[in-house]
């Protein structure tokens, strides 16, 4: 009885120890590299920006990824932004429109990219592939190929715009205009003209 006994553990035991040994938990290692890793995910947002305590913008996006880890510290809206910037009474005066947007913390600075739409309310329509808005200095400007429509104007610009926060004074260099004209009692075509432009 004794020798069978001895074999069944000498059975049974290797088998307990194959199966506790199977049981070992393996252990990864993840690498975190900031620059690149979100630590937050938001989607179908809406929320309010504010200025110096003051609200002036609304950002809608369908997706808003935060990189606060990152050396320069950035959200980033990759299937696009809507903003409304609000006046001090919270009217809305414009709207910017981007298929693609970062915000960078430090800088206070939007850069929207694709096929970036701003309007005002006065109806001045600007369009250009890279547009980008200062909060710190109030400023809208872009380095790219930008279109303005305002009063009746079509004016083109190759290497970009400059404008106050309001959208009532423009910067174009290199710029080209379509100005209708009266000639007689028709009223014709287009005249062009090149240079800076402002109002």
């Amino acid at each position: 009885m004794q020798g069978i006994t001895i074999i069944v553990l000498m059975i049974v035991i290797p088998f307990f120890l194959g199966a506790c040994l199977s049981n070992k938990k393996e252990m990864l290692t993840v690498v975190f590299e900031p620059e690149n890793t979100s630590t937050m995910k938001t989607v179908n947002v809406s929320t309010l920006v504010s200025d110096s305590g003051v609200t002036r913008y609304r950002a809608t996006a369908d997706l808003w990824l935060i990189y606060d880890k990152a050396t320069e510290p950035y959200w980033y809206f990759p299937q696009g932004l809507y903003i409304e910037q609000f006046d001090t009474l919270l009217n809305v005066k414009a709207m910017i429109k981007a298929d693609t947007a970062w915000y960078y913390e430090k800088q206070d600075l939007w850069k929207g990219v694709g096929n970036v739409e701003i309007k005002n309310l006065e109806g001045d329509y600007i369009f250009s592939t890279v547009v980008y808005l200062n909060q710190k200095t109030h400023k809208i400007y872009s380095d790219q190929f930008t279109l303005i429509k305002r009063d009746g104007k079509t004016i083109r610009s190759q290497s970009g715009f400059e404008s106050n926060e309001a959208l009532s004074y423009y910067h174009l260099r290199n710029s080209s205009a379509e100005l209708p004209f009266v000639e007689l009692s028709d009223s014709v075509s287009v005249g062009v003209s090149s240079g800076n432009f402002a109002d």
